[in-house]
């Protein structure tokens, strides 16, 4: 195994025994970025120079046993939507093409503190408005897309060109890109990660969260950027026992308009959760009619809002498709924003209501695995035609409007090779459970950097 290939958990254990430094790493990682990223383009730009100097920051500071914690060393992306001081932060976007961060974001101030080697920048649907990121490719099979917005992050950390990397999640862009291309995405609670310095797309829906190779190594993020460490999911007295804990499946929603072999895989990895002593609890998702109007109703005016000026004074900068969204959101009134305010607060609600009864939720992340570029829309077999867009949203949208904590990991493979995504929803602020039941199940099915090296 080459260390581009190792987890951030494994590549940190590595470190600590001196059998891998951070320059060999960061080395082997920006090797294989060189090797692959022609084709992927997961990266807007990767700074080499950096890079190298941060990772043998890091080397001389372990030498001197100066750790800062399992992220040292450890080298990753960031989604180009984040600041890091004296960086471009172009959100993929010609609108931006003059735009340098005059200081670090949040994320990026508590990622350098853990000592992370930063790569370079990943590309987003331009400004995180699509679910496609259609400049970068799938890691599996370059003629589909990479899903998004978070594409470039996914990529990146399922070829091998990051160890980890960060994305925004505004109506599944973190999961989405995640289940496509067969790695782990977790959208925490609503709030828990500060987004400061991370262009908004819609600031009641955005959340920033890890795409990484491993459960494990999710927790080990998250822990960094919020500076808590209760996160682990792998102590000794709860690996792989999930007894007396109780998974809601859903009876309606998440399992209607799938494909069966999404649908077959996330109902076997349910039966795995079972098997590893979870109670199997049927759930009704409430408010589900109002599920997509919401979602739309308090995105599409905010992001209008965020890109006012610049729609006003460079419109032909914006690509047709994110224009046309940012033009819509001119006509949503104020009494339709507030409907979906309001909306949003009974689904609040009543999902509090609905995980008081159960632990977590386990659902496909998507209903579909990805579709070949340039595709738009998907016909269902009871004849429903469903905008691509729209249909991985879908499932994604509900944790966005709640606020829940939301976890995304690898379950199996369709006919033609690609992923199959398995959704972990859980209570405000208990990651912890969340992260837990994921790690469990890698323990016994495997993880995503095992099925990455099988291909």
């Amino acid at each position: 195994m080459q260390p581009y290939e190792l987890s951030l958990a494994d590549a940190s254990q590595a470190m600590a025994a001196k059998k891998l430094s951070p320059v060999e790493l960061t080395a082997s990682v920006l090797d294989r970025i060189g090797a692959v990223d022609e084709r992927l383009h997961a990266y807007v730009t990767v700074d080499a120079d950096s890079a190298r100097k941060s990772a043998e920051r890091a080397e001389r500071e372990i030498a001197q046993g100066e750790s800062r914690g399992p992220l040292h060393g450890i080298p990753m992306g960031l989604k180009d939507l984040i600041d890091v001081e004296g960086m471009p932060t172009t959100a993929s976007s010609r609108v931006r093409s003059c735009h340098v961060a005059a200081r670090d974001s949040a994320v990026a101030t508590r990622l350098s503190d853990a000592g992370a080697v930063l790569l370079g920048k990943t590309h987003t649907h331009e400004f995180a408005y699509g679910l496609t990121t259609p400049q970068t490719r799938n890691a599996w099979d370059h003629g589909r897309v990479a899903g998004g917005s978070s594409g470039g992050s996914a990529v990146a950390v399922a070829a091998g060109g990051a160890t980890f990397a960060l994305g925004t999640d505004t109506g599944g862009s973190i999961r989405v890109p995640a289940a496509l291309n067969g790695v782990v995405g977790l959208k925490p609670t609503y709030g828990l990660i500060s987004r400061r310095g991370v262009t908004s797309l819609s600031w009641s829906l955005d959340h920033v969260g890890p795409l990484t190779r491993t459960v494990r190594d999710a927790s080990l993020v998250l822990a960094a950027l919020v500076g808590r460490d209760e996160y682990d999911p792998a102590s000794p007295a709860s690996e792989g026992d999930l007894s007396g804990l109780r998974v809601g499946v859903p009876r309606n929603y998440y399992f209607e308009r799938i494909s069966p072999e999404v649908e077959k895989g996330v109902r076997r990895a349910i039966g795995r959760l079972q098997e590893l002593g979870a109670e199997l609890v049927d759930v009704e998702i409430p408010l589900t009619r109002y599920i997509q109007a919401t979602q739309w109703g308090l995105m599409v005016p905010e992001a209008t809002s965020y890109h006012e000026r610049t729609l006003r004074s460079v419109p032909d900068l914006y690509t047709p498709d994110v224009r046309v969204l940012l033009e819509a959101g001119e006509f949503v009134s104020a009494g339709d924003y507030l409907r979906a305010q309001r909306a949003r607060t009974l689904m609040r609600e009543a999902w509090a209501h609905m995980l008081a009864r159960v632990d977590v939720i386990a659902a496909p992340a998507v209903p579909m695995t990805a579709v070949e570029a340039g595709q738009g829309s998907v016909r269902w077999a009871d004849g429903t035609v469903e905008a691509v867009s729209d249909s991985y949203v879908r499932l994604s949208a509900p944790a966005n409007i709640t606020g829940v904590p939301a976890l995304t990991l690898p379950v199996g493979k369709d006919h033609a090779g690609l992923p199959i995504g398995m959704q972990l929803m859980g209570r405000p602020l208990d990651e912890a459970t969340v992260l837990r039941v994921g790690h469990a199940y890698e323990m016994i099915h495997g993880t995503a950097l095992e099925a990455m090296n099988s291909r």
